[in-house]
């Protein structure tokens, strides 16, 4: 039986032409968002706001977790000239905040690592003031497609551990929990400046032991910023949600990681990964209003 949404996960619909012209402005250079991609429930108040997570290497996932709502299969071949069209998006929604992600693309020998790459030096090369947030794979853990990455230069380098270590075989089957710890670890690693983040969803049936043990295995991994939200159920194949989790016990955790040391922690029902990004950059950084 489908769970009834509790008021707090309410949005209200945006202005239809908003959404219409970044929809068209999306279409027109032949882009991908996350936002769309993963049915985002923020996408309204992020598209409002004139702003998206653009997702390259097409719109196919070669992994089956089954929380996501990104296509599943085999994938097209790598499109370079998606480059330009985010550069003309980033020009044209005048962003000095940038966060890129991919889709998994195990069926690439560097995981679609040379793709970031090239993004990100584009936009190095059109305004080097741009700060980027690169939302990256696991590159199945190699380092040498990670180290490519690190040294584009994002300031920022996020990859979400999603869920605790107990539920993994079932939501996320081609993923390794100690395998996503230890390449954040590795990004402090080859350059201690960059920043690092990551994600946890929050109603797939963990407790809330392992939900503290999660973060303080990030703390661990030297990790700088972590995002926590309630997980939404795509659609009915997709993984039920177990449990819709309070306002309060959000803010708990939020407390808790402020207390183990995280640089910077929203947690909050409908927060996702990359959502508001900027204004907890600019937290973490302690430079409000520059970015």
């Amino acid at each position: 039986m489908k769970k009834r949404f509790p008021y707090w996960l309410k949005r209200k619909l945006p202005a239809p032409g908003i959404m219409a012209g970044m929809k068209d402005l999306l279409q027109n250079l032949n882009l991908h968002t996350i936002c769309e991609s993963a049915r985002c429930p923020n996408i309204g108040e992020c598209f409002s706001r004139k702003t998206a997570t653009f997702l390259i290497l097409g719109d196919v996932c070669t992994r089956r977790c089954n929380f996501c709502a990104v296509n599943k299969g085999v994938p097209a071949p790598v499109n370079r000239r998606e480059t330009e069209g985010i550069l003309e998006a980033v020009k044209k929604l005048n962003l000095r905040y940038v966060v890129i992600t991919s889709v998994t693309r195990d069926d690439l020998a560097d995981g679609g690592a040379s793709q970031f790459v090239r993004v990100i030096k584009k936009l190095r090369e059109y305004e080097d003031g741009i700060v980027v947030e690169a939302l990256i794979p696991d590159f199945c853990g190699s380092s040498s497609p990670l180290m490519a990455v690190v040294e584009s230069g994002p300031q920022v380098i996020n990859h979400n551990i999603e869920t605790v270590p107990r539920l993994y075989p079932d939501v996320r089957p081609l993923a390794y929990y100690k395998r996503s710890l230890e390449l954040l670890s590795e990004v402090k690693r080859m350059d201690p400046t960059t920043i690092t983040k990551s994600g946890l969803m929050l109603g797939l049936g963990e407790t809330k032991d392992e939900v503290i043990n999660v973060m303080s295995n990030l703390r661990k991994a030297n990790c700088d910023m972590v995002t926590i939200g309630q997980y939404l159920r795509p659609s009915m194949q997709h993984h039920p949600v177990v449990a819709f989790v309070t306002p309060k016990e959000f803010s708990e955790y939020e407390q808790i990681g402020m207390e183990m040391g995280f640089s910077g922690i929203v947690s909050a029902p409908l927060v996702r990964s990359s959502f508001r990004a900027q204004e907890l950059y600019a937290k973490v950084k302690g430079d409000m209003g520059k970015y």
